[in-house]
């Protein structure tokens, strides 16, 4: 991978992590803290939570989601594997596995349906 690539994928988890900070959440880059293991996802500070971060115009979901569950097992948590991804001048998505999103949904406050 050369250095542009690199780069940009340091500014993509960076990007990752002020959009999370925005929202309240203390996310910031692993490499940042105690370097790229392998194991450790691109960002940490959300409990329960793997993330890989791709800051890429083409993107496979596919490879990338493998990528986060497969590191996730890895370090030995249970954590939910997601990819947070977007491509320049867009929006940021987060992908992640029906299963994984279902647990999510059935623990949601029922109270909010009637908002």
């Amino acid at each position: 991978m050369g250095k542009f690539s690199r780069d940009k994928g340091k500014r993509g988890e960076r990007l990752w992590a002020a959009l999370c900070q925005e929202h309240g959440y203390d996310v910031h880059r692993t490499a940042q803290c105690r370097g790229n293991t392998g194991q450790a996802g691109d960002c940490e500070g959300l409990p329960g939570i793997h993330q890989e971060v791709k800051f890429v115009e083409r993107l496979n979901v596919r490879d990338a989601l493998e990528q986060s569950r497969r590191d996730a097992a890895a370090g030995g948590s249970h954590d939910l594997p997601i990819v947070a991804h977007k491509v320049s001048r867009g929006p940021w998505t987060v992908t992640m596995y029906a299963e994984d999103f279902f647990q999510l949904y059935d623990a949601w406050p029922r109270s909010r349906e009637q908002g």
